[in-house]
């Protein structure tokens, strides 16, 4: 089987045993296995460092911050092997596995490889992936995956639309009775590229949840209940992000 591309964490994969911070499954205990590279970049990233590699011109809001710079690739990629990770996760005893990045779905068949041995050992492993919804998943791959959680970029990206909106790929996700739509909120103008999005696409907005931007708690407050009101008047569910105001921004929890 093909080896993963997996973030380095303190040299070692970053794989953890937590709970799911947002959306649909918010508070399900889970184990989050983080892919690296990805094909957006957004200013906001707080896993930067699976895409934002010495010599491109990606901006990004640390780069304000003293002693910040771009990361070095060969340093911070750990390749493994499906049966590697198993012996990593399966000590968890934690059946709810979340494949996170970065963009995870930029590594379909490798990642088939680690569900299918998964699978092989227990099949009630339940797999989230988390995407930003610029890919078509394969079918070998689709047949696989419980739940997308789709999170689809707005302009307070700082992606263009050109990179970040693909019909082809919100088409299908909108269509696939696994996915949940997550956006990333800070301001009206945000909410008005949701619900023209919503309307192009024929979201239900059943299946959309409104996430307050921020990395900290006084942030994510401060946002809180303009979102809240939001979500009544449209019908959208509200999702925090449970994992800032329980551990801070930090990694590996």
């Amino acid at each position: 089987m093909s080896l993963i591309k997996l973030a380095n964490f303190n040299g070692q994969s970053e794989i953890f045993h937590s709970i799911q911070g947002e959306g649909k499954n918010m508070g399900q205990p889970s184990v989050f296995i983080r892919t690296s590279l990805c094909n957006l970049h957004c200013i906001w990233c707080d896993t930067d460092y699976t895409w934002n590699w010495e010599n491109t011109r990606f901006e990004h809001n640390y780069d304000s911050r003293p002693g910040y710079k771009k990361y070095k690739m060969e340093e911070m990629i750990v390749e493994q092997s499906p049966a590697e990770i198993y012996d990593i996760v399966e000590k968890t005893g934690c059946l709810n596995i979340i494949l996170t990045g970065g963009e995870p779905m930029l590594q379909q068949e490798e990642l088939v490889g680690l569900m299918q041995f998964f699978r092989a050992k227990n099949p009630n492993y339940f797999f989230e992936i988390e995407t930003n919804g610029t890919l078509v998943p394969t079918e070998n791959f689709d047949n696989l995956v419980n739940q997308y959680n789709v999170s689809p970029k707005l302009a307070n990206s700082n992606n263009s639309k050109k990179l970040r909106e693909k019909p082809a790929a919100y088409t299908f996700f909108s269509n696939s009775e696994k996915a949940v739509f997550k956006f990333v909120i800070s301001n009206e103008e945000d909410l008005v590229e949701v619900l023209e999005i919503c309307e192009r696409y024929t979201l239900d907005a059943e299946k959309v949840y409104l996430m307050p931007e921020g990395i900290n708690r006084k942030e994510l407050t401060d946002r809180q209940l303009w979102l809240v009101e939001i979500c009544k008047k449209y019908n959208f569910k509200y999702t925090d992000r449970l994992h800032i105001h329980i551990f801070g921004d930090k990694r590996g929890v």
